[in-house]
């Protein structure tokens, strides 16, 4: 009986967990769909007007404020999400390149995307600072993956011959950042100055050709 009882039992309770678990299955689903929402609306509100409030970022979001609130309990905890996942598109960028472009062509296409990044933190540079004042391990670590990223696509092409060999990705890191961060600098004039950086890494031989 012991063996008949335990069977029975294992399969009552699978059978009970599983239907425990299946209606919050679409509401995991809803919960993720809101995410996205709040980060592509937030996203673009930085962009079109840097400051911005919770309440808009709901409204353009098409979901209510309390759950806007119940995702991110504060606006600088919203300010760290859409920063994390612009780095993780920024990553993935690199990864996509080196495994479906030519090594040139993936050096060409992660530096526009990181232009594109950089460009995009101008708007709420301010909130920015808070959230790495708050977590300080989030601009160390976003550091790290960028200088990763990059150090991939470059080493690639140095490994191909198609970008010169004197120069390191961290070098690449610090050149572009501040030229795209910078005020001084219009989205045209960086995706300009990117171009001549793309010259630059250039071997000297392939240059000159």
């Amino acid at each position: 009986m012991h063996p008949v009882g335990c069977g029975a039992g294992g399969v009552a309770m699978t059978i009970q967990d599983e239907r425990a678990e299946s209606p919050g299955r679409p509401q995991r689903a809803d919960a993720r769909r809101n995410h996205d929402l709040l980060l592509q609306a937030a996203r673009e509100l930085f962009d079109e007007e840097g400051d911005t409030s919770m309440e808009a970022i709901a409204k353009r979001a098409g979901v209510g404020v309390g759950t806007l609130y119940r995702h991110f309990p504060k606006r600088i905890d919203v300010v760290e999400a859409v920063y994390r996942d612009d780095v993780d598109q920024v990553v993935a960028v690199a990864e996509r390149d080196v495994a479906t472009r030519t090594p040139w062509e993936a050096v060409d296409s992660f530096l526009h995307a990181f232009v594109a990044y950089a460009f995009g933190k101008r708007r709420f540079l301010t909130e920015l600072r808070e959230a790495f004042e708050k977590n300080p391990e989030l601009k160390c670590d976003a550091r790290e993956r960028l200088e990763a990223a990059i150090r991939l696509v470059v080493e690639r092409g140095q490994g191909a011959g198609v970008v010169r060999s004197d120069v390191t990705g961290d070098e690449v890191f610090g050149l572009l950042g501040p030229m795209c961060t910078s005020a001084s600098f219009t989205r045209e004039q960086c995706d300009r100055l990117v171009g001549m950086v793309l010259d630059g890494l250039r071997p000297p031989v392939a240059a000159s050709r």
